[in-house]
């Protein structure tokens, strides 16, 4: 909604939102706006300041009390710091100087769109009870679809499973599902984790051992591939393991037979032998690091988990379960996250995925005085992040010009926000029609852009030029 009293400016600003793909309609007054609020809605309104009755900042004021999902954008020609100040005061979400230049305007809008966007997210989040247990894999993202849909179609399987996915993304999860959702649900589910055993204790504590096996083994014990039973077996970071257990493992998949360390017969097993590495094990095998009989006799079907910053909106989904969960646990009232801080959850990478999430949450948690969480609670390192990118324009000696700059600048935003335009465009400070308008014109130019050490003859120095 634009409201001025000029309608030359409503129009123009009206048609310039159109033509940047927004449903705009314009107001002459602000009595107009509140009155096709009755029976309306809308998300975002750009009101000038100075008009005749109700002016922008009382308007700001009305619809911050009546219309609290409403974002404010107001607009002054006096370019006030006072008028600035004001604005924000009576709740307006930005303000723009006159003339109004359309990418900024775009921008501001998108951006005030966003905001709404993820406020309704979070008040449906915290709206929302979780029915599931802390072993329920959730997210809608198409990525966790496909591996629920993969796990789907095998928990009736007896089939060996390999987990892949990086550090942190819940792959343990994932063998639980497989476990709790096939037929052998009323059975054992035992994990290991085979990085954390020297090789030796590692085959007394899969395979088992016999009495006097070794120094202090006073007494026969059944490892975890018979204790399992007729359920699970889970082994993560299988690709951590040693050499000479990997052979050892091998012969047990083969032969569904275990021997104890020490003993003279083999045993059979019956457990589901499911595996999870954060390692590239074709990488493995061709270094010599992992045998390539075992990685297929283990990789009979792989199921990848996606990284937590691909997987969108289900980052919100997962901070407010363990926001939901955590607050219990601690006996703390906060029920939510604010919208920025939501914001700052969306934009930060996760390198260490759900796993980082959830200390994040965990920690904001702790900090919080509010009834939500704001992001003076979040980590420094998420709050900064996107803020404190750099220009890496080469050798010290190269000159370059400024659309050389800006090249070079916009490209590495690029490769640090992993081709991420919209990101990027947030970044930058323009939209993304500014964005492609940029790359398009840098494969255009063909001009040379920088001056190498070579070239220095033909160049004044700073010295020579002064």
């Amino acid at each position: 909604m634009v409201v001025d009293d000029d309608p030359d400016t409503t129009d123009s600003i009206r048609d310039t939102l159109r033509r940047r793909g927004f449903d705009a309609h314009g107001f002459y007054s602000a009595d107009e706006c509140l009155e096709w609020l009755k029976t309306r809605e809308a998300a975002v309104v750009i009101s000038d300041v100075r008009m005749p009755g109700i002016t922008g900042i009382e308007l700001a004021t009305k619809l911050r009390e009546d219309y609290p999902a409403l974002r404010v954008i107001i607009l002054t020609g006096a370019g006030s710091l006072d008028i600035a100040v004001q604005a924000i005061r009576a709740g307006a979400f930005d303000y723009i100087a006159k003339p109004v230049e359309g990418d900024a305007l775009a921008l501001a809008v998108s951006r005030a769109l966003d905001h709404v966007a993820l406020e309704k997210e979070v008040k449906r989040l915290r709206t929302t009870v979780h029915q599931s247990t802390s072993n329920t894999i959730i997210g809608d993202c198409p990525a966790i679809k496909k591996t629920m849909e993969m796990i789907s179609r095998v928990t009736e399987s007896d089939a060996t499973v390999l987990v892949l996915g990086e550090s942190g993304t819940g792959k343990e999860l994932v063998a639980k599902a497989l476990h709790e959702l096939g037929p052998r649900r009323e059975q054992p589910f035992v994990a290991v984790n085979c990085a954390a055993m020297p090789a030796p204790l590692l085959e007394s504590e899969l395979f088992g051992h016999v009495r006097g096996a070794f120094t202090d083994a006073k007494t026969a014990r059944h490892g975890l591939f018979m204790q399992a039973g007729a359920g699970t077996i889970f082994l993560d970071e299988v690709g951590e393991m040693p050499l000479d257990m990997q052979s050892k493992l091998l012969r047990a998949l083969q032969e569904r037979m275990v021997r104890p360390v020490g003993g003279d017969e083999e045993v059979a097993f019956q457990a589901r032998v499911v595996t999870a590495t954060n390692r590239d094990l074709e990488k493995e095998v061709r270094r010599k690091r992992f045998r390539e009989d075992l990685f297929y006799r283990i990789n009979v079907v792989a199921i990848p988990v996606p990284p937590l910053r691909v997987r969108g909106s289900d980052i919100l989904v997962l901070a407010q379960f363990f926001l939901q969960k955590i607050a219990a646990r601690n006996h703390k009232p906060v029920a939510g996250i604010s919208a920025a801080a939501a914001r700052l959850l969306m934009r930060y990478d996760w390198p260490g995925n759900v796993r980082e999430l959830e200390n994040c949450v965990e920690r904001a948690v702790a900090l919080c005085r509010l009834d939500e969480i704001t992001v003076e609670d979040l980590p420094q390192k998420i709050q900064t992040h996107g803020n404190e990118l750099a220009v890496a324009i080469g050798s010290p000696r190269e000159l370059i010009t400024l659309d050389e700059m800006e090249r070079r600048y916009i490209r590495h935003v690029l490769e640090l926000l992993r081709g991420n335009k919209t990101r990027a465009a947030r970044t930058l400070g323009i939209d993304r029609r500014s964005l492609y308008r940029r790359l398009e014109a840098f494969e255009q130019s063909a001009a040379p852009s920088a001056i190498d050490a070579g070239e220095a003859e033909a160049v004044e120095s700073p010295e020579q030029a002064t």
